[in-house]
């Protein structure tokens, strides 16, 4: 995907300046205007290879994400709830990987916080109960998730690949049933929650040591907007 990425990005800059000059240079644009512009220009580009790639084991939260775009103005307003949103888990989680992503967001988890400290929604080989760190990184989301109502949640389970294929694929759909029913149980309407697994087949990294396959054991969250942030932002577009 880098490489893929890496070829389009002439593409995606020209696509932008397009964007950001139009056909009235002499007009002066907002930034709701701006980052629409920039949305729709980047976002199509980086739409149009993740959907010719489908079949990359790594696609399905890019794929889920940037899917859900609405593009234009109205996807700008969006885009620009979601920095909120993003900048609010990256102040609560300091050891999440938060990507904005296209309208949405994409949240995964290094093995350590800077400090050294445990930190994220991980689990011990052949296991999907909710350990005490992962309860502290969950509850954190769910003050965010709180914070902004108006999203959809993506959870994805997955594994490393130790045990074979069935039993991991088994595993990872008990991790991921079992962080949305701790969302649920706290408070989090389950209309807003997705559960996909994945087993074996998306590792994070290389499963040839014990950390690397510690940091495959994991859930991740795809962050989208629901039709009410969309409705909303449609409005917000046409008052601008």
């Amino acid at each position: 995907m880098k490489q893929i990425f890496a070829k389009t990005s002439i593409a995606v800059a020209a696509l932008v300046m397009m964007a950001t000059t139009g056909c009235e240079p002499t007009k002066k644009l907002n930034n709701t205007q701006k980052g629409a512009g920039i949305g729709a220009a980047a976002g199509g580009v980086l739409g149009g290879v993740i959907g010719n790639n489908v079949g990359n084991k790594n696609n399905t939260i890019l794929g889920a994400v940037l899917g859900a775009a609405v593009g234009g103005v109205v996807g700008g307003v969006i885009g620009n709830k979601m920095d909120r949103q993003a900048e609010a888990i990256k102040e609560e989680i300091p050891g999440a990987e938060v990507q904005r992503v296209g309208e949405g967001i994409n949240v995964t988890f290094s093995e350590n916080n800077p400090d050294g400290s445990k930190m994220g929604v991980f689990f011990n080989t052949g296991q999907f109960n909710i350990s005490a760190n992962s309860k502290i990184a969950l509850d954190k989301l769910v003050k965010v998730f709180n914070m902004y109502p108006e999203t959809n949640i993506l959870i994805e389970g997955h594994t490393d690949d130790v045990g074979s294929d069935g039993s991991n694929m088994t595993l990872s759909q008990k991790r991921a049933g079992a962080v949305g029913s701790y969302l649920k149980e706290a408070g989090i309407n389950s209309n807003r929650l997705t559960v996909k697994w994945y087993g074996e087949t998306q590792p994070k990294v290389a499963n040839t040591n014990d950390a690397g396959r510690a940091e495959n054991r994991r859930v991740e969250f795809g962050i989208t907007a629901n039709e009410k942030m969309k409705a909303d932002a449609a409005k917000e577009a046409q008052n601008n």
